[in-house]
Parts: structure tokens; sequence; C-alpha cells
């Protein structure tokens, strides 16, 4: 169950085909349904990406703490997960991304949204990069 930060996010998001306002206004925005780890039940969380060819790519930040976000553990026990970007659902599957490709990808994502740069900062831990693989349909 999202919180109700991410749930009016969801809301306009889903409203506004794939568009958010405030502190999200402009940014790329994908709604992330994953099974949850423990639950088993689907959550859907709004998480900022960045395109990366045919991949989708996402960044366990959650916001610089000292622990992974629910939806990054969600995809280490089921990588399948369906991602909303616009008006569009894909089907995709989870590839954890390591060394230097992650360190690139980071990067990318530290030039579109320079707030990564001070989550890294914040926590000790490596923030994971996580690919989202598009599935035939």
């Amino acid at each position: 169950m999202p919180n109700d930060f991410n749930k009016q996010i969801i809301e306009e998001f889903r409203a506004n085909e794939g568009r958010v306002g405030g502190m999200f206004e402009g940014a790329p925005l994908v709604l992330l349904t994953t099974t949850g780890a423990k639950s088993g039940k689907q959550t859907t969380t709004p998480v900022m990406y960045l395109r990366d060819g045919e991949r989708v790519v996402v960044i366990a930040s959650n916001a610089g703490a000292d622990r992974h976000p629910a939806w990054y553990h969600n995809l280490r026990a089921t990588p399948e997960a369906t991602a909303e970007i616009g008006t569009e659902t894909f089907a995709v599957k989870a590839d954890f991304v390591d060394g230097v490709e992650r360190d690139r990808l980071y990067a990318r994502m530290v030039e579109q949204a320079p707030g990564f740069a001070e989550y890294e900062a914040k926590t000790s831990r490596r923030i994971p990069v996580v690919a989202l693989e598009l599935l035939a349909a």
C-alpha cells in the first residue's frame, strides 16, 4: 500500500498522462509495480528514471537513507514487474547493474537530477542501479 505522498503522485500521474506537478514537475517518472517480497501483494511506487537504449534505469537511492527502498527488495525477490510511463504499461524484468556500468548510469542520473549526488553522499551504502528490460508481449 503506497503512503499518502506516493498515492497522491500516482493518482496525479494516471489522471494527467504521466505528468505531475510539485517537486517532480518535469521529472521523468515511472510507476513501478512490484510484488511484495514478504506480503506477495502488488505495490506501486513512483520512481525517477532515465532511458538507456531500450532499458528504463531506476536508482534505489531511497533519498539517501541507509537502507534500500522496499521496491528494490521486492525486485530482488521477484524481478518481474510492471512499469507505467505516460499512458503506456510494460512488463519488465529487473537487471541489477554493477561495476563500471553501474557507475556510468548513476553519473547519468546525477546529470539529469543533481539531487542523486546528495543521496550518494548521505549514505555509506552503495546505492543500487536497476535496469528494467522490456519483456516481449
